[in-house]
């Protein structure tokens, strides 16, 4: 066997979760948009302002992201990982589907629901099973390679779902799009199921290990952690005078906290052979909360950046545009700052009013909006507009708001290669960091991708002027390499330093420190409108992370201390 050919069920792995990732993030590149939509559009929204779709978008991805935790401890104890990725996906499909369901609150909670359970079946249980692949001896080398692959697929499937979702609901609807996202996801369970059929060694790495005589049974699991869980939050819901903000914070903290205590529990009653590698792995998920709670406003603060402070324009230049119909007495009588935000597209989210009518391909102004009104002028200053004199400039573009989402995935797509052969390069000089060193590297990148931001709101005059689209392809790409080198990471270091009978339920303590500081990141962008100048949001942001990096750091010898007394070399 050649010594650095990746194991045949990497390419099944690969693939199963490209498409459950497109389907993943083709509904959360339109999740907010939908949700701020105006009730009153061609394509109706739920019509939320952006503090609640902030909320509601923060809750979903922690809830999305705690799951795991018991997902992994169902596939550990009882169903194994390929019948929960079965049961997860085909939970997640029917979650997708249900969001096309229009004008029903009670369908579009409940699909939320579903998702977040299927979610928390799927997600750990495949990078578990991708970790089980490698744990022949001749595979063991090419972990951390074999996790940044399979994360490239994660990103191919994040890349081109947001120009699927902004064709489909741009032409046909919201409902299109999330229904897309589920017939994504039945794709990758048929492509999984023939892998399953096709590939023994992803039948063979399926074992759940025997549990130890000490190890609490599935009942009294429920009992003495789920229970208690729930109760927490109700309490957190219903205390007055929210701690945290919102109600669905506080319940959400309150629920976290026995599940917290049931980690530092399976650290404490672990063998002692067992308690370093835990304790290392739970500083770790510690350390990357801040991340996460950074990281993850590409669906929040840098969608509102991108929908309100970019300029999205691909036709005329805007400012040939704005003196034409200044020039014009029958427009002169139109403020001039309805001229602006109704020309630049600003159409959510504005103090003026929404105004979403350029929020397309190609729309022309004002005709075949609102019943060929725009919103934001009266019937009086519409009488006086000279339409033909307007009309007659033709077509202004806009790129949909969505297609922002793909960046990201798109730079780590094209930087995977490149990372990957850069450790290779070290590796062969005996110079490649260990993975907890990648993982602070990562923390530091991360930190540095904010300071990019914190230029474009300067110089941007902090919103007064449309800033490049060039800010965010900079952000972005300096945040992926970030990204790459921790995310992989981080489920690498999981598979490796884990122990064998908890590895899915350590996995899903990766993921519940994903979902913490998932529910962190809508606090934080929830604080959007509160910061006036947004140099000083990004700000915080690059200082949260610098500050997390810091942290890293001063354990670093001793992860590494650590990795190199439990970790095959």
């Amino acid at each position: 066997m050649a010594k650095n050919k990746h194991p045949k069920g990497l390419a099944i792995l690969f693939f199963t979760e490209m498409w459950e990732r497109f389907g993943y993030y083709l509904m959360l590149g339109i999740f907010t948009l939908y949700m701020i939509a105006p009730e009153t559009a061609k394509f109706a929204g739920l019509g939320m302002s952006n503090l609640e779709a902030a909320d509601i978008y923060g809750t979903y991805l922690a809830l999305v992201y705690l799951t795991p935790f018991f997902g992994g401890l169902l596939a550990d104890r009882f169903l194994g990982y390929r019948r929960s990725i079965y049961i997860g996906g085909l939970f997640m499909a029917a979650g997708y589907i249900g969001l096309s369901i229009p004008n029903s609150m009670m369908a579009f909670y409940l699909s939320l629901l579903m998702i977040i359970l299927g979610n928390g079946l799927f997600k750990p249980n495949v990078s578990v099973l991708l970790g089980k692949l490698y744990e022949k001896p001749e595979y063991e080398h090419l972990k951390d390679s074999g996790y940044n692959i399979f994360y490239m697929g994660i990103n191919i499937g994040a890349f081109v779902c947001n120009f699927v979702a902004a064709w489909l609901r741009l032409s046909y609807g919201w409902g299109w799009a999330f229904a897309a996202a589920g017939f994504g996801m039945l794709i990758g369970i048929v492509w999984f199921a023939i892998g399953n059929w096709r590939v023994p060694e992803i039948k063979e790495a399926d074992k759940i290990s025997p549990k130890r005589e000490s190890d609490l049974s599935l009942l009294r699991i429920f009992m003495v952690l789920f229970l208690p869980a729930f109760a927490a939050a109700t309490v957190g819901w219903l205390i007055p005078d929210n701690l945290f903000g919102s109600d669905s914070n506080d319940a959400f903290i309150f629920f976290c906290l026995p599940v917290l205590y049931f980690f530092f529990n399976t650290w404490r009653t672990a063998d002692q052979n067992e308690k370093a590698p835990i304790a290392a792995l739970l500083s770790i998920f510690g350390v990357v909360i801040i991340f996460w709670a950074v990281f993850h406003q590409n669906g929040s603060a840098l969608t509102y950046w991108a929908k309100n402070n970019t300029a999205r324009e691909l036709g005329p230049k805007m400012e040939q545009v704005i003196n034409t119909i200044a020039s014009t007495e029958e427009v002169s009588t139109v403020p001039r700052e309805k001229q602006l935000i109704g020309l630049h597209g600003e159409d959510l989210g504005t103090e003026v009013g929404p105004s979403y009518y350029f929020d397309n391909y190609a729309e022309e102004w004002p005709v075949g909006n609102l019943d060929g009104k725009p919103e934001d002028l009266t019937e009086k200053e519409w009488k006086q507009v000279d339409k033909s004199s307007v009309n007659k400039y033709g077509k202004l573009k806009l790129w949909p708001t969505e297609l922002q989402a793909s960046i990201n995935p798109f730079f780590v797509v094209i930087f995977t290669p490149l990372v990957v052969a850069f450790f290779g390069f070290l590796g062969r000089r005996k110079r490649e960091p260990s993975t907890p060193g990648k993982i602070a590297w990562g923390m530091l990148i991360s930190a540095v991708s904010w300071l990019v931001m914190v230029a474009a709101a300067v110089l941007s005059g902090n919103g007064i002027e449309k800033a490049s689209v060039a800010w965010l392809f900079g952000v972005y790409g300096v945040i992926t390499i970030g990204e790459l080198c921790l995310s992989p990471m981080g489920l690498s270091l999981v598979s490796k330093l884990a122990p064998r009978r908890i590895a899915a339920l350590m996995m899903g303590g990766w993921f519940l420190a994903t979902a913490i500081g998932n529910k962190l990141s809508g606090v934080l962008s929830g604080m959007w409108d509160l910061f006036e100048k947004k140099s000083n949001f990004f700000l915080t942001n690059a200082i949260l992370t610098a500050g997390a990096f810091l942290i890293i750091l001063s354990i670093l010898p001793w992860l590494k201390r650590v990795y190199n007394e439990n970790v095959k070399n």
